[in-house]
């Protein structure tokens, strides 16, 4: 009796493996993104580079799912929107009114999410510490100075409801300004340009602070690099900053 059970076991596995190897391989493999005019950044320094203040894994997850999805969505629109693969992104945000009512929300969401991501990833990788130059000047004009452009940073972004981000917002002028926005919102949709910003979806702090966000707005400060910024900076005021 045994060895009749064993052997109806091994057919029924036979045969659920057999089963699962005639899949479709669409089932087995997720398709290919689809292609078109926006691509994803690669990140500039190693996914480890801002440990421990941001973890390794969670730069990963973030940069190749979350950000990687964007894209793909925002090409999935262009592929039957020419127009819209024809601009350059600052633009079809700054112009959003305007674009098909159909996907103007699909834009909205994944457009402002590709482009405040590829800031995102610019302004870290750093060591932290204090700007100097004529972008600490800039602060001490426009913010109050750096101990208090970090605590209305960090309140602001306490206060985002749900998902958002913070910014700071530079004009060709240098004149900064603090602002916060929900969801994927990005100042490129009022025609502004951001100097840096921050994310506050909990999928950018999640697994190493839980619901702890002002750690991880205390903690972020530790990693931005202000060289990067400072370049941000003077390409605003010479009318070359993009997103």
């Amino acid at each position: 009796m045994s060895m009749m059970l064993d052997r109806r076991k091994l057919l029924l596995g036979s045969a659920a493996l057999a089963g699962l190897a005639a899949l479709p391989r669409a089932f087995a493999q997720p398709a290919s993104p689809p292609a078109g005019p926006f691509t994803l950044p690669p990140l500039p320094y190693a996914a480890n580079a801002n440990e421990p203040h941001i973890d390794a894994q969670t730069m990963e997850i973030h940069h190749g799912r979350h950000h990687a999805a964007y894209v793909n969505n925002l090409n999935a629109v262009a592929k039957d929107h020419g127009q819209i693969a024809s601009l350059p992104l600052e633009q079809i945000l700054a112009k959003l009114s305007e674009m098909p009512e159909a996907v103007r929300t699909a834009i909205r969401n994944n457009g402002g999410g590709h482009a405040n991501h590829t800031m995102f990833w610019q302004v870290m990788g750093g060591k932290g510490g204090a700007p100097g130059g004529e972008l600490a000047s800039a602060i001490t004009r426009d913010l109050g100075g750096f101990d208090k452009l970090k605590a209305d940073f960090n309140g602001a972004g306490a206060r985002v409801f749900g998902s958002g981000w913070v910014f700071v917002t530079v004009d060709a002028a240098g004149k900064l300004a603090l602002v916060s926005k929900p969801n994927q919102d990005t100042p490129l949709m009022d025609g502004a340009r951001v100097l840096f910003g921050n994310d506050v979806w909990e999928h950018a702090y999640y697994l190493k602070y839980q619901n702890r966000r002002p750690d991880y707005l205390a903690a972020w400060w530790n990693v931005v690099n202000w060289d990067k910024v400072a370049a941000r900076f003077a390409a605003a005021k010479s009318g070359l900053l993009a997103i």
